[in-house]
């Protein structure tokens, strides 16, 4: 199989009455979804979409929405996803810098312009086809551009990170043999689908032959316990973020699934410390694997925390195609070490093959295959791999490196403290010294010299903040990740 919808169809000849996805509204089976492609890639058609053109989708968090991506894709197109918050305007504006042929909204507006579609719209007129109005003579291709997710930063001009089917397929295989997905697998995926995070773990299970509930986040706890209920969910794909306030909602309500769920995948964001203990406690028997990866570079590397073998900021090893190895600042391969640490750089079919009509860019961040990340790292005594963090955000201590999210860890570990960002800051002596940021729970009053004893007997004095200052809020995105550059 060397596409994603390619896989779909060929399970809907395989296990045609097995549940393929499903959302709070519907459900489908392998050959009920492939029908609903096959009449959305008809109309697609009908509306002059061809091989390579691009079609801008607003994410609905729904099976409607998934299908539409997979029908672009089935036609040779290229689906590109944008977030569920994204405007109007910014949605033209994507569909402008890729010349896209069709734009689909969730929303009607003020706009005439004639790319602009409505999906619920589409999809009911898709509806009115025959059944498998549109079968291709030749599924799309390995090396085809299937899709393009833009970054979605604040500043600075979009990037489009290209995606091959070869790359969705290598993506999909490191998903399945990291978390030792089964035929047989549930999963519940709340995480955005317009993010490389949700979209790959969906393609994982449509690669497997599995099944996918998809859900708009988990604000709704209630939901979302009764949609793993119905549909018997043994698997689970979360943000941090999602995690949290899950765990916040449905105080110990996860306990009762220790015995059903397999495992829970997290990635895109550090896991808070004290998030990470109170899940293993709930779910004692559970696989809890955090992902490592990028948009350009994926899942690329795994690690079960709840293994036994807990280790501060380690990212576990590589998974099923990636070859990861540390490089200097000149892309030389350095044999890394605590004392050598080097940035992070990856190989494999996972890649992505550059930014959209970006060759400058593309070579700042990628080279013959390989994608150079800023993220500081090594190899330990073990063979896992420790991350410090983003080059210019590990603290570097007169000459020792020190990851924030280490502070971080053992920081959120002390009561009272609801949250907190810790950042490096000059000194004249040392070069830089740590500076910490925390939050105080309600009601609680801050004690600056405690935190510093506290630290000072779970950490080397090098690492203890030199300062600490409370503030209301750690500014993070949104899907947890703290935005340092913030914090002063």
């Amino acid at each position: 199989m060397k596409s994603i919808v390619e896989a779909v169809f060929t399970y809907a000849k395989e296990t045609p009455d097995k549940l393929c996805v499903a959302d709070a509204g519907s459900s489908y089976t392998y050959l009920e979804y492939s029908g609903k492609i096959s009449k959305i890639a008809r109309l697609l058609i009908e509306k002059a979409v061809g091989a390579g053109d691009k079609v801008v989708v607003k994410c609905t968090q729904n099976v409607d929405y998934l299908a539409l991506g997979l029908g672009i894709q089935l036609i040779g197109a290229v689906f590109v996803p944008v977030e569920k918050s994204c405007s109007e305007e910014k949605l033209m504006h994507i569909a402008e810098i890729c010349r896209a042929k069709l734009a689909f909204t969730d929303k009607t507006g003020d706009s005439t312009d004639e790319v602009l579609l409505l999906i619920t719209d589409f999809i009911r007129e898709s509806e009115t086809l025959e059944e498998f109005a549109f079968l291709p003579e030749n599924f799309p291709g390995n090396n085809e551009i299937c899709e393009i997710l833009f970054s979605t930063g604040t500043t600075g001009k979009e990037k489009g990170i290209e995606i091959t089917n070869e790359n969705n397929i290598a993506l999909a295989e490191n998903v399945i043999y990291g978390v030792e997905m089964k035929d047989d697998n549930v999963e519940l995926i709340p995480s955005p689908m317009n993010h490389s995070h949700g979209l790959r773990r969906y393609y994982a299970n449509m690669y497997k032959g599995a099944s996918v509930i998809v859900q708009n986040g988990v604000m709704n706890a209630k939901l979302l316990f009764n949609l793993m209920d119905k549909y018997k969910v043994n698997s689970i794909d979360l943000v941090p973020t999602a995690l949290s306030v899950l765990l916040k909602l449905s105080k110990d309500k996860f306990g009762e699934y220790n015995e059903i769920l397999r495992y829970i995948q997290l990635g895109s964001a550090p896991l808070m410390e004290g998030d990470k203990n109170k899940v293993k406690s709930l779910l004692p028997n559970t696989r809890l694997y955090n992902f490592y990866g990028s948009t350009e570079s994926g899942c690329i590397c795994i690690y079960d925390f709840n293994s036994g073998k807990d280790k501060p900021n380690c990212i576990g090893r590589p998974t099923h195609n990636a070859e990861i190895f540390m490089v200097d600042e000149n892309r030389k391969t350095v044999l890394s070490s605590k004392e050598n640490t080097g940035l992070l750089a990856s190989r494999g079919g996972q890649n992505s093959p550059g930014y959209f009509e970006d060759e400058e860019e593309t070579k700042l961040a990628m080279e013959h295959g390989v994608v150079y990340s800023k993220d500081e790292a090594y190899f330990d005594e073990d063979g896992d791999i420790i991350l410090l963090g983003r080059k210019n955000d590990v603290i570097n201590v007169g000459g020792n490196k020190v990851s924030p999210e280490e502070i971080e860890n053992e920081v959120l570990k002390i009561v009272g403290i609801k949250d907190c960002g810790c950042i490096g800051v000059k000194d004249a002596v040392k070069g830089e010294v740590p500076k910490l940021f925390v939050v105080m729970e309600a009601g609680r009053e801050p004690d600056i010299k405690y935190i510093k004893t506290v630290l000072m007997d779970k950490m080397e004095a090098f690492k203890v903040p030199q300062f600490i200052e409370i503030i209301d809020k750690i500014p993070r995105t949104f899907n947890g990740k703290i935005l340092r550059r913030e914090l002063e």
